[in-house]
């Protein structure tokens, strides 16, 4: 949003988006967020048909919509007011409610209040994590996020539906530790963790060979395993968040008890004849 754009008042603002609207939308992007949409909404349905194979795999396919949506609008210069907020609609009730609903049909039933209740939390806290970015997006970090974002967080949940479909058990589970990490999932999204956006990646511009027989493997890998691949990148996606804050912490941790230079070089003037010992110990 333009400094200019800001600084007019409600009225102003509320006329400019009228006209904007009247002159169309882009069609492109929104109809990859509207197939990611009817995607999330296809896996609802299948929840609520006892298919969670299915809704888990509708869930990935929006992510892939959603990926490809935002991708579009840069590249073509088609971004607008209108396709954020529809993006993050569309991303609330793929990323949000339907895999939220996946949950409590699939693992989170058997505790009542709790299961729903958690259910719920997912959803919410999501809401805030979309509502907080939308805010934030002009001022946050462009190459990270701040909190796990929801399709990250709906990615780990369909995931691990994923992979216990893949060593045969496909109906409905009861397992406590699926109940802490959707409470650990929906905690990190409101979070101030970061995470990495991976927008500094240009595949456009020239990469070392490795890379290209990396991206290869990783493709290959995914054709014939694709549950265990995508349960490993959320994983390692959910958990690098916090290893690095951890690090980051540490780091400042020691900076800040470590002397500086001038509080060296402020010793050294008040205490001559220490100085002039380590000298003599250092001759000898």
């Amino acid at each position: 949003m333009s400094a200019r754009f800001r600084r007019r008042n409600p009225r102003q603002r509320r006329r400019i988006q009228r006209d904007d609207l009247r002159k169309g939308i882009y069609i492109l992007p929104n109809l990859f967020t509207s197939a990611g949409l009817f995607a999330g909404f296809y896996s609802i349905v299948s929840t609520l048909n006892g298919d969670f194979e299915r809704a888990a795999w509708a869930v990935v396919v929006s992510g892939i919509c959603d990926a490809a949506d935002g991708r579009i609008a840069r590249l073509t210069a088609t971004t607008s007011k209108f396709g954020v907020e529809y993006d993050s609609l569309s991303d609330l009730l793929a990323f949000g409610l339907a895999p939220a609903l996946l949950l409590y049909e699939w693992a989170l039933r058997p505790y009542g209040k709790w299961g729903w209740s958690v259910a719920f939390l997912f959803v919410v806290c999501g809401a805030l994590r979309l509502a907080r970015y939308n805010v934030q997006i002009d001022t946050v970090e462009a190459m990270s996020f701040k909190g796990l974002p929801i399709p990250a967080a709906a990615g780990m949940v369909v995931s691990t539906v994923l992979i216990f479909h893949k060593f045969d058990k496909p109906g409905p589970t009861e397992n406590p530790v699926i109940l802490a990490v959707v409470f650990l999932l929906a905690v990190l999204m409101v979070s101030n963790v970061k995470y990495s956006s991976f927008k500094e990646l240009n595949l456009r511009r020239r990469k070392p060979f490795p890379v290209l027989l990396g991206i290869i493997v990783m493709l290959i890998l995914i054709v014939n395993e694709p549950q265990i691949v995508l349960f490993t990148i959320g994983v390692l996606y959910v958990s690098h968040g916090p290893v690095l804050s951890l690090i980051l912490w540490r780091r400042e941790r020691a900076a800040a008890s470590a002397p500086s230079v001038s509080d060296v070089a402020e010793t050294r003037a008040n205490n001559p004849s220490v100085e002039k010992s380590k000298e003599k110990e250092e001759s000898r």
